[in-house]
């Protein structure tokens, strides 16, 4: 352990601060960023700032993962309760839950996994509460629900405990391509004007990241931050949205300030007291999940009623891994109709991506 890390992250986390942000700082903005992530990764990997005591083991099931993510006592607990078939211990104080609880949620022939997980504490990026289990496990879900409570304004710190760990919500990775060469120097070039960034900062923030001699190519209107996340390589693009509970507490003019400061997070309003707004949120879950129906029709027989649901993208051999374990190894082509076929009965490989409503037979050995 190295005991000065923590006493550099914050000096350069004050200098940052205390520099003003124009074309004239954006060079040395930019190296201070990347070098106070350089840090951060190293603290990381000795491992400052982490509790003690196991993780969090979670198999995932179902279609999707929903991780239900907020403070403690928002009630996580009893709106699992009401979405799924688990039973979460619920209580009036804090800490209740100090497992992943995850239960099931049937919806539109959709089997969605939800997890209830345990409170975040303010510092969980840093390890308080041990936050770092808990945020290891959001890391790998299919959507985010930040949960909070009509009495209280933190869903905003919520999403910076996130990002400090490297979750990102509602982003997409910023498209670039980096090559290595043996000699050259560093070669920026970019296919759109770049607006927050000039080539020399991308060379030196490439520098510090040990790029000596590279070619980058960048096809989005990047920030620093971006440039920095795509050479850590470690960040997780997760869609999210926010649900507010006990609405029931509050007046007409409270509400209105609540939608005022939420406006950003387009939050879901429910009171899982009065099971109020529950349905709502069902079918939010459900549609940003961004599934799709697949119909099977076995070899010899017409087509299936009930369809299979998948996520958006889905490939031949996804579908196969879904029927059974053994459909990739015996696999021998599957025939398509459907919208991603050019012709009924068009014969395909398992890479074949799939779209909404095609039909799909599967030829195995």
């Amino acid at each position: 352990m190295v005991p000065d890390i923590a006493e550099e992250i914050d000096e350069l986390e004050k200098e940052i601060r205390e520099t003003p942000y124009n074309k004239a700082t954006q060079f040395h903005i930019g190296k201070l960023k990347a070098k106070l992530s350089k840090l951060k990764e190293k603290q990381e990997r000795l491992g400052e700032g982490t509790s003690s005591g196991g993780g969090y083991g979670v198999k995932k099931e179902g279609d999707a993962t929903v991780g239900l993510v907020g403070y403690p006592s928002v009630g996580k607990s009893t709106l699992l309760n009401e979405l799924t078939n688990a039973k979460s211990h619920v209580a009036e104080y804090h800490f209740t839950t100090l497992d992943v609880i995850p239960g099931i949620m049937n919806y539109e022939g959709a089997d969605i996994q939800i997890l209830d997980l345990p409170g975040l504490v303010k510092g969980a990026a840093a390890g308080k509460g041990r936050g770092r289990e808990v945020l290891s496990v959001i890391r790998v879900v299919d959507l985010i629900i930040l949960m909070g409570d009509a009495l209280r304004r933190d869903i905003d710190t919520m999403e910076d405990e996130l990002e400090a760990m490297g979750i990102r919500l509602n982003k997409k990775p910023p498209d670039i391509v980096i090559k290595k060469r043996d000699r050259g120097g560093i070669d920026v070039g970019s296919t759109v004007e770049l607006t927050n960034l000039e080539h020399e900062t991308v060379k030196e923030v490439m520098r510090v990241y040990g790029y000596i001699n590279a070619s980058i190519i960048i096809r989005d209107d990047i920030t620093v931050d971006e440039l920095i996340d795509h050479l850590r390589g470690n960040r997780v693009y997760i869609p999210s949205f926010s649900v507010i509970n006990k609405v029931d507490t509050l007046n007409d003019e409270d509400l209105t300030e609540l939608e005022e400061y939420l406006n950003l997070w387009d939050p879901t309003f429910i009171s899982v007291k009065e099971g109020a707004g529950i349905e709502e949120l069902k079918k939010r879950i459900f549609d940003s999940l961004d599934f799709m129906r697949i119909y099977l029709r076995p070899q010899g027989e017409k087509g299936d009623d009930e369809p299979l649901i998948v996520k958006r993208g889905a490939t031949v051999e996804d579908i196969c891994k879904k029927l059974h374990s053994d459909f990739i190894d015996r696999f021998r082509y599957a025939r398509i109709w459907g919208p991603s076929s050019r012709f009924p009965q068009q014969q395909v490989g398992p890479d074949h991506v799939l779209e909404e409503g095609d039909t799909v037979r599967i030829i195995i050995r």
